[in-house]
């Protein structure tokens, strides 16, 4: 629904934009043109002045080059009659002789979406590929992935690929990350870009000039490299080990990932190399950013399912704080219950039976049940610290409890007694008929209860 008063005001932004004396004054200018995007943004029509628009690209500021762009970029899609106007002026801009300009336009071009002008935008991109500007360059190898998702189902340009293919050995290390998405994107039909050996050991030699975003793109197709020797393996691995010890938790994961890729067939280098990650792994457990310590916490959780009991003597690294987000304390909960053992049990239950009395009821439900996995190996202390829950009697502490009591029961048949004298006078804390309905263990162990 369009502003009240949006119409009056498009029309005095067209009237500005006419304005000789406004035109003259280039700080004036760009600030109509401000308003023109601003208007945009909430939603005003403002269409109506696009061919003043496209008459302000005309100009040497970057910045209203930049605004222009994308007020075309914009409305050209949705004005085809007009559009031919947008792409003359871009042509002519991806010639001008500021590089900043040439790929400004050939970006604000390949985001047109209009399948249309792909005869257009070819020639500009073809030559952006060999633009003496790695900007350029940029921009062209990205632009390639945008024309192609543009075609739909029209058969690749072989001409484009080979293209790229020998752009991965571009002096500009972002070129060559470019190139490495935009083959994938253009091949993802065939399988997606090849990574033989002359291409890995590249990627390889070229990691120390990326950045953490390329380094870890490169890690990742790496992946789909198998060396054909063991000396070549090994070779790989020098070249990768210093990626071990990166401050980057993301480059560390990515590299200890490829580590244990390549050496499948040696699991003792594997444990080795856990080993070494250890360090940095729990530094990232406690990280300030709650996306990595989530991250690097699942990655935990499956070194334990090849290793159980890795992290044992770090157990407290997983011990809940109070502001961690419940899917951050879900995964600890999960953890602790894998290291748990005989010298660490103790502070392990103690720990989850505070994080049974959380404000979250789906947390509580969490740490009992973890408590009562427990309890399969260490049935009497945990048995104690369940049935210490059901004083508070609290209806969803008591619900879970029964819950975890039922299934220790079948698995435990030695805990019965202690079981029974624990759930006596449970029904009074479950007041619910619906909850009593849906939770068919209070029916299971009603029985017990009634023989007492």
């Amino acid at each position: 629904m369009p502003y009240l008063g949006s119409e009056d005001a498009v029309k005095d932004l067209k009237r500005a934009l006419c304005n000789p004396h406004i035109q003259a004054d280039w700080l004036r200018y760009r600030n109509v043109i401000h308003n023109v995007i601003r208007h945009m943004t909430q939603g005003v029509d403002v269409s109506s002045v696009f061919m003043e628009m496209v008459k302000a690209s005309a100009t040497v500021d970057i910045v209203q080059k930049k605004l222009v762009y994308l007020y075309m970029c914009s409305y050209a899609p949705h004005k085809p009659d007009l559009a031919l106007l947008a792409i003359n002026t871009l042509c002519k801009d991806c010639s001008d002789p500021n590089p900043m300009v040439r790929g400004l336009a050939l970006r604000s071009m390949c985001n047109l979406r209009m399948p249309s002008i792909t005869e257009y935008i070819q020639q500009p991109i073809h030559n952006g590929l060999r633009d003496k500007a790695s900007y350029v360059r940029r921009v062209a190898v990205l632009g390639c992935a945008k024309m192609n998702s543009q075609q739909g189902d029209v058969e690749v340009d072989g001409s484009i690929v080979n293209e790229l293919y020998s752009l991965l050995r571009d002096p500009d290390p972002i070129v060559m990350v470019n190139c490495l998405r935009a083959l994938e994107e253009i091949l993802k039909g065939e399988g997606g870009v090849v990574i033989n050996k002359p291409i890995a050991h590249h990627l390889l030699n070229r990691m120390a000039d990326l950045d953490l975003w390329g380094q870890n793109e490169v890690l990742i197709f790496l992946l789909r490299y198998k060396p054909r020797t063991e000396e070549e393996l090994f070779d790989i691995l020098n070249l990768l080990d210093s990626f071990l010890k990166c401050n980057h938790t993301s480059v560390v994961m990515g590299a200890t990932k490829l580590f244990l890729v390549l050496v499948g067939k040696f699991p003792n280098v594997q444990a080795d190399i856990l080993v070494r990650v250890k360090g940095p792994l729990l530094a990232a457990c406690t990280s300030e950013s709650k996306e990595v310590s989530f991250v690097a916490l699942c990655h935990v959780r499956e070194i334990l399912h090849s290793m159980p009991g890795h992290f044992s003597s770090h157990y407290k690294k997983f011990f809940c704080s109070y502001n961690d987000p419940h899917y951050i304390k879900n995964q600890k909960i999960d953890i602790l219950c894998d290291l748990v053992n005989d010298e660490n049990v103790h502070s392990i239950l103690e720990e989850l039976r505070v994080c049974c009395t959380d404000i979250s009821i789906q947390l509580a439900h969490t740490a009992i049940f973890a408590i009562g996995r427990i309890a399969r190996t260490y049935s009497e202390k945990c048995v104690s610290i369940l049935s210490g829950l059901l004083e508070f009697k609290q209806e969803h502490i008591a619900s879970a409890v029964i819950q975890t009591f039922r299934d220790l029961v079948w698995l435990c048949p030695q805990c019965t007694t202690t079981v029974c004298l624990a759930i006596s006078g449970c029904e009074e804390i479950i007041q619910d008929n619906e909850v009593k309905v849906h939770n068919p263990h209070i029916n299971i162990l009603s029985p017990l209860i009634g023989s007492k």
